[in-house]
């Protein structure tokens, strides 16, 4: 078992070489959490609108072809 990102740093392409891989409902996702002082910092809201958006999830699927899951 490897991440990711090693994988694809080895040259890998975890869609097709992979035996398994985990899905969209996996416990081992990433989260953007804020402290609550500052979960309503302009910033903090511009990264998660960002992270979200049609532009990043666009990118993710062209730059990692399935591999990584962009946040829903």
């Amino acid at each position: 078992m490897i991440n990711n990102n090693y994988a694809l740093d080895a040259g890998l392409k975890p869609k097709t070489d992979a035996l398994t891989l985990e899905g969209a409902d996996s416990p081992y996702v990433n989260y953007l959490v804020a402290r609550p002082d500052n979960q309503n910092d302009p910033r903090v809201q511009a990264l998660a609108t960002a992270l979200r958006s049609q532009a990043v999830k666009d990118f993710i699927a062209r730059k990692y072809d399935g591999a990584v899951i962009p946040a829903a």
